[in-house]
């Protein structure tokens, strides 16, 4: 079979599992595994060269944040601080967006987008319900909130945890470097959250005072446990910070913790947090996903790719930089993130040979990893995070349709998008 051959074939695998992702004509998982094993029939990929293009530490990584988060979820504290939050705006709706949409950013950037979004949903749910206001802005919002507070670390958002995985960049580099950007970002997207909905959220007299008869003291179900869990994970994330100077590996930190807390405060359920609440479709969409791209790579697809970029910004830093952020930025609202940056991983460090000076990377490093993840703000189906928060209020009844979201959140993902590119040009250049 010709090189040619090859890449043609892969590029079609690949064009094929993303088409089948995106219209979900079948599950993401299925999609991908049979995307990757279909390489290794054809005789694209050995098996031994796709089983090692997945990143176990990825894999192991999410495993323990999930474990982590099962433990968390059961001592009660999300609920609490979703009810203390609400009745901190005293039942001020506008004012209960705003907080809900930076306690949504700050906890999508130390539990992940998508499992802060499990969680808070349902709690603006039940708050929207109390004060007998439609949720949708609500949800929309907070699904913004997720993506923009999961690009500010590294653990935050799947793109983050992929990248960091493959590059040198620690905990503290992506803090270092995405956190002050997001700040922007968000004090930016509260503005225009203001101008959008002040004097359009309205709330009885009696449905405000419901919401403050709240006890949410009794939400916490189990004190020592929670006192356990918070100092594991403030330990864990003190790891994660000297996770380069230690050299134990991300993947190893967060299992220890997740393990521990199984051990200490749910070891006779472990069967069943294991079943139901490890996200195993999402962790072989992964599997998967790594074979897939690896294909591309090993037929010189992501190297064509990466020459063409650098043809057309003369293989300067800058305009690099700007490319790759707003390339992110557009594809990823229309295409999920997370095999997206997969994607452009092998195609930077690509990039990063021709580049004469190795610190002019960093930027382009950051660019993809802001565009990528703001990006998937877009659209209904750019990010796992919105389909998930969909899935949620479709179960609960409620339905928001793929352009009633999007013409709300395409007006944050520009202004993000924006924000982050004079960030980007003011810091690096």
């Amino acid at each position: 079979m010709s090189a040619t051959v090859s890449m043609l074939i892969a590029v079609g695998i690949f064009i094929g599992t993303y088409i089948l992702i995106i219209t979900e004509v079948i599950n993401k998982m299925l999609a991908s595994l049979i995307g990757a094993f279909l390489l290794i029939l054809t005789g694209i990929l050995s098996q031994d060269i796709a089983l090692r293009a997945i990143d176990w530490n990825v894999i192991f990584f999410l495993i323990g944040m999930m474990l982590v988060i099962a433990v968390l979820r059961r001592t009660g504290i999300f609920m609490y601080i979703a009810i203390k939050t609400a009745k901190l705006a005293r039942g001020n709706p506008l004012l209960i967006m705003m907080l809900m949409f930076v306690v949504t950013a700050f906890s999508s950037a130390f539990l992940g987008s998508v499992t802060s979004i499990m969680i808070l949903i349902p709690i603006i749910l039940l708050i929207c319900n109390e004060l007998k206001i439609t949720p949708v802005p609500y949800i929309i919002t907070m699904v913004v909130a997720s993506n923009m507070g999961g690009a500010a670390t590294m653990i935050g958002d799947p793109p983050n945890i992929i990248i960091g995985s493959a590059t040198d960049y620690d905990f503290l580099d992506f803090i270092f470097n995405l956190t002050p950007a997001i700040i922007l970002a968000t004090i930016a997207c509260l503005g225009l959250m203001w101008v959008m909905y002040h004097g359009k959220l309205k709330v009885s007299r009696e449905n405000r005072a419901r919401m403050m008869s709240y006890k949410e003291e009794g939400l916490i179900k189990d004190k020592r446990m929670l006192k356990i869990s918070l100092i594991t994970v403030a330990v864990m994330l003190v790891l994660l910070a000297l996770e380069s100077t230690l050299k134990i590996g991300t993947a190893s930190i967060s299992m220890s913790a997740g393990l521990f807390l199984i051990l200490v405060g749910q070891r006779n359920d472990i069967e069943h947090i294991m079943v139901h609440e490890v996200d195993w479709v999402t962790l072989f969409f992964f599997v998967g996903l790594f074979i897939i791209v690896e294909g591309l790579v090993q037929t010189g697809f992501i190297s064509l790719l990466a020459h063409k970029v650098l043809e057309l910004t003369h293989n300067q830093a800058r305009p690099t930089s700007m490319a790759i952020l707003w390339l992110s930025g557009i594809l990823s609202a229309f295409i999920d993130n997370v095999p997206f940056v997969a994607t452009m991983i092998p195609l930077i460090k690509q990039i990063g040979t021709v580049i004469s000076q190795p610190n002019l990377m960093d930027p382009i490093w950051w660019s993809m990893s802001l565009g990528t993840c703001l990006g998937g703000n877009g659209t209904l189906i750019g990010a796992s995070s919105n389909v998930v928060a969909i899935g949620i209020t479709k179960k609960n009844g409620i339905n928001i349709s793929f352009m009633e979201f999007t013409k709300v959140s395409v007006a944050y993902t520009i202004l993000s998008l924006i924000i982050s590119s004079v960030y980007i040009l003011i810091r690096y250049f």
